[in-house]
């Protein structure tokens, strides 16, 4: 197992990770001097799997950041060593996820139980991560938000799946403006500001509802407050959100920063999103050997031509041949359906559910889900309970 041992005494610090070492077996002990709110932005490969706490400050909120830890990662448990083992304590702490509370001087036996307990639960966890797809633009205008914001709700139809959208163009992004006119509360940078409280509750309050099942992390209101995300925000935000959500679709928008190339790294596909025109075919060329070089296999990347025309003079295969695939998806141009959607901020599934821009939008999702698509219906009837449920 890999365990961490928190303290804010060095000297015990030093003392329990000798113990835990001289344990027989292979365990990985780790060493954190302070308090549970340094381990918020842990990284995937940091995380332990067992956390043993020194004399939390149950006045000073420790047990409250533990019980945040949780939620962030619900498969690392907890042992904490106390010098209060009153019922007050136990019962704070039992709210918090803790379930194995030892004396702050333990036995060695008494903590090696403890950990074998906890060894055998971790043997019987599976996991349950929500799948991560990120749209970037090869340039400006190539439509990326649309699809990213529409296809999130076609993914969302039906009710059986949960989605999030979390507009990652910190200095202009939009994205929740395409399929709601609810005026954010929230925003990505009012989260990231507020990291040390992110938990499921604070993360879903901060949020646009735009269907029981859909919501979108708007992006910061004013662009100065875009350098208050940092990488290591996205990490733990992300990370939460696969927990919560059966699909996470990040709107990238165009720049490549350490922000946004750390969204990328989380991303299960990377949809880059062009145009049938050489201006887009050159960038898309340049975005891709970024993508190389950040070690992205070609598993991850699936190209998405926007506006697709078959009477365009640059062909599909023109295409094909010079990012050197066959993997290209193709939404069809219908720029009329698409403009009254952004102008009413109703996604085009639900306006014009007629359109082959529907049609090709509720293909890709049943592609990632797996299920049929769910059907619009195009009688008058359908249109009349479906404006109403809007």
């Amino acid at each position: 197992m890999k365990i961490a041992v928190l303290s804010r005494d060095e000297r015990h610090l030093i003392e329990l990770s000798r113990q835990l070492r001289a344990r027989p077996g292979t365990d990985e002990v780790d060493m954190i001097a302070g308090t549970p709110a340094r381990l918020t932005t842990l990284a995937d490969d940091a995380v332990p799997d067992v956390l043993v706490v020194d004399q939390p400050d149950a006045d000073a909120g420790d047990l409250d950041q533990l019980e945040r830890l949780g939620h962030l990662f619900p498969h690392m448990a907890f042992v904490v060593l106390a010098e209060d083992l009153s019922q007050d304590f136990l019962l704070r702490a039992m709210r918090a996820g803790v379930r194995e509370v030892l004396p702050a001087r333990p036995p060695a036996a008494a903590l090696a139980q403890a950990l074998d307990r906890i060894a055998e639960k971790l043997g019987n966890q599976g996991s349950s991560n929500g799948k991560v797809l990120a749209f970037i633009s090869c340039k400006g205008g190539s439509g990326s938000t649309f699809l990213a914001t529409n296809l999130a709700y076609a993914l969302s139809a039906g009710g059986t799946r949960s989605v999030a959208l979390i507009d990652m163009n910190l200095q202009f992004g939009d994205a929740s403006l395409f399929v709601s006119d609810i005026k954010p509360l929230a925003t990505l940078s009012d989260v990231a500001t507020q990291i040390h409280r992110l938990d499921p509750s604070f993360l879903a309050s901060s949020m646009v509802s735009v269907t029981p099942n859909y919501s979108v992390l708007a992006a910061p209101s004013d662009p100065a407050h875009a350098s208050d995300v940092k990488p290591e925000h996205i990490d733990a935000i992300v990370k939460l959100a696969r927990r919560q959500y059966d699909f996470i679709v990040l709107d990238v928008g165009r720049s490549l920063d350490p922000v946004s190339i750390r969204a990328l790294d989380h991303a299960d596909t990377i949809y880059p999103v062009l145009q049938m025109t050489l201006p887009y075919i050159r960038d898309g060329k340049r975005l891709l050997t970024v993508f190389r070089n950040l070690d992205y296999g070609k598993d991850k990347v699936e190209l998405i031509v926007n506006r697709h025309d078959k009477n365009s003079d640059i062909r599909l295969k023109d295409l094909e041949e010079a990012f050197e695939t066959s993997a290209l998806r193709t939404m069809p141009n219908h720029y009329d359906a698409a403009e009254k959607s952004v102008n009413q901020g109703v996604p085009i599934t639900r306006l014009v559910p007629d359109s082959p821009l529907s049609a090709a939008l509720l293909d890709m999702a049943r592609d990632l889900t797996g299920d049929a698509a769910p059907q619009a219906s195009t009688s008058l009837l359908g249109r009349l309970f479906s404006r109403r449920a809007a």
